[in-house]
């Protein structure tokens, strides 16, 4: 049985001083979007609801979108924007061995420094990858998807940290590809299309949105 999963397409209103503070602070935007799914889901709550969201900018608009198991609009700020939500089961139901597909994701790529035998107790800081070395790791992480890269158009998208006095202080370099693949492994697409790839969820990466490349 495919998992029951809603993904909302907010038309972010640009007048909104709520969408004007998310749009300066990730943490601010992933608090407001977590008002959407259900109270009470204690420590892990974003993934308990399994939500991912990623922030799609155009020249003149900009919209969010929203996935979780439930998700009730009611709960964002008045006047935020427009919302659209619709149900993801015929996705699911659609993933098949073979199937060509469009895709666009936002990423953190990242690796961990190795470090000298002497300091092998320790752990390498974690480093962001760029050109190459950043479009070699998503297509492995694709490959564990389940899904084998036709083709790759990297975007950078601006770096994020957060302005909460509370929150890490690292900050998160961003890449949005967009591109075309073929299905090979359905199961482990939805594990990824479930839980998200990579780091910084909580600052807008790792959704992964699919369509039929016939589509196009």
């Amino acid at each position: 049985m495919s998992p029951r999963v809603a993904l909302a397409r907010i038309r972010l209103n640009p007048h909104s001083r709520s969408v004007q503070r998310d749009l300066r602070d990730p943490t601010q935007m992933h608090r407001t979007l977590m008002r959407m799914v259900p109270d009470g889901l204690g420590d892990g709550s974003r993934q308990a609801a399994g939500l991912l969201y990623r922030l799609d900018e155009s020249a003149t608009t900009s919209t969010l979108l929203v996935q979780a198991t439930t998700l009730d609009p009611t709960r964002l700020p008045d006047e935020y924007g427009h919302t659209d939500i619709k149900d993801l089961t015929p996705l699911f139901n659609a993933l098949k061995k073979g199937l060509a597909v469009r895709y666009r994701i936002v990423l953190n790529p990242v690796k961990r420094e190795r470090l000298p035998l002497e300091q092998k107790d320790k752990r390498g800081k974690i480093v962001p990858l760029f050109g190459p070395d950043a479009d070699q790791w998503w297509t492995r992480r694709a490959d564990d998807a389940g899904l084998q890269l036709q083709s790759l158009l990297p975007t950078p998208v601006t770096a994020v940290r957060s302005r909460a006095k509370d929150a890490p202080s690292m900050r998160h370099n961003l890449l949005r590809y967009d591109g075309t693949a073929t299905v090979t492994d359905p199961d482990a697409l939805t594990h990824a299309l479930l839980t998200g790839i990579g780091r910084a969820k909580p600052y807008g990466a790792g959704l992964l949105s699919l369509a039929p490349a016939a589509a196009a």
